[in-house]
């Protein structure tokens, strides 16, 4: 079946695929990421969705040059996601060719699969299925890097038996000293109705942080839309996770993310700048993972490994998943 809006796509469908693929970045493949995206950012492309029951083909189309169109991923800034699912991905590609040039009338095409892993089955697929009438290139820049992630076997215990002693040390003494302060966190998955109000809760914590008044945080034109809609997606279907930090009947910081299956993804956390010294973003970790082992959940994403910014990751994390998109490039 072939769509060309959101709205006729199976997304129970889409979820399983997403959750069954071995790329990378599930949760970033899953209806979840991409269409709140779509929606924020690239809705002037024009969607070329084709699902069967074992695959799941997921392409934007722009005019790219006035011979070329440029097939992205609905999501095309950090290309996490992974548009190309099912075991035999890279044929169903392959196969819809031909309903590819149909819809886009253009004989020189630059289809992106994004979110693959580099030594993974659907990219030597890719190889094998297009290496003859097409260019394959590798994309570099941030379609290029590595994910970060937990195990959760094993519970708390578990999980804390795989960090190392100086880390599972502070931990404990930030949780004992944030518990003694008199914070308290409320934890929250949810409804359709309840996720606005959330979400705005959230904002204002995050127009508190340093990241907001620098102007840095999720507030940002384009992004404050991805994540309200992200919050929405996944309050219909209960996979929202959030917690928030409270101190004296105040919001002082929350923790935001989505669940695919039993793996989780984390997506934003942050807090008031008067709590900086605090530990704050510490312990919301530390909860939210308690809340995660006590649901069951066996994996935590934390997503991309790169840059100064992204260094706090290794001590919550012990999992790397190289990524990689590639062009698939017609004249």
């Amino acid at each position: 079946m072939t769509v060309r809006t959101p709205r006729e796509v199976d997304k129970v469908r889409w979820r399983q695929l997403a959750a069954r693929s071995r790329a990378p970045d599930p949760f970033a493949s899953s209806p979840a990421w991409q269409l709140p995206f779509w929606h924020s950012q690239m809705s002037n492309g024009e969607l070329f969705i084709k699902q069967t029951d074992e695959n799941l083909l997921l392409l934007q189309g722009y005019r790219a040059a006035p011979n070329t169109f440029a097939l992205d991923p609905p999501e095309n800034m950090w290309f996490f996601g992974c548009n190309v699912l099912g075991r035999n991905g890279a044929e169903f590609l392959r196969n819809s060719l031909s309903d590819i040039e149909r819809q886009f009338a253009s004989q020189s095409l630059a289809i992106t699969v994004s979110g693959l892993s580099p030594t993974g089955r659907l990219r030597r697929d890719l190889q094998r299925y297009f290496k003859a009438d097409f260019e394959i290139v590798e994309m570099g820049g941030r379609a290029r890097g590595v994910q970060c992630a937990a195990s959760l076997e094993g519970g708390w215990d578990g999980y804390l038996s795989r960090r190392s002693s100086n880390t599972r040390r502070n931990i404990r003494k930030q949780l004992r000293r944030v518990d003694e302060a008199g914070v308290a966190y409320e934890r929250h998955c949810p409804i359709p109705l309840e996720a606005d109000h959330l979400f705005d809760r959230m904002l204002a914590v995050e127009l508190q942080s340093w990241k907001g008044i620098a102007g840095r945080g999720m507030e940002q034109p384009g992004v404050v839309d991805f994540y309200r809609l992200m919050l929405r997606e996944l309050s219909e279907t209960g996979d929202a996770r959030v917690i928030m930090a409270r101190f004296e009947d105040r919001d002082i910081g929350f923790i935001f993310g989505g669940m695919l299956g039993k793996i989780y993804r984390g997506q934003q956390f942050s807090f008031v700048d008067d709590w900086a010294a605090g530990s704050i973003g510490n312990t919301l970790q530390a909860e939210q993972i308690k809340w995660l082992c006590e649901e069951g959940a066996n994996r935590y994403d934390l997503g991309p490994l790169h840059g100064p910014a992204m260094e706090y990751k290794q001590h919550w994390t012990e999992q790397h998943y190289r990524i990689s998109s590639v062009v698939l490039w017609r004249r």
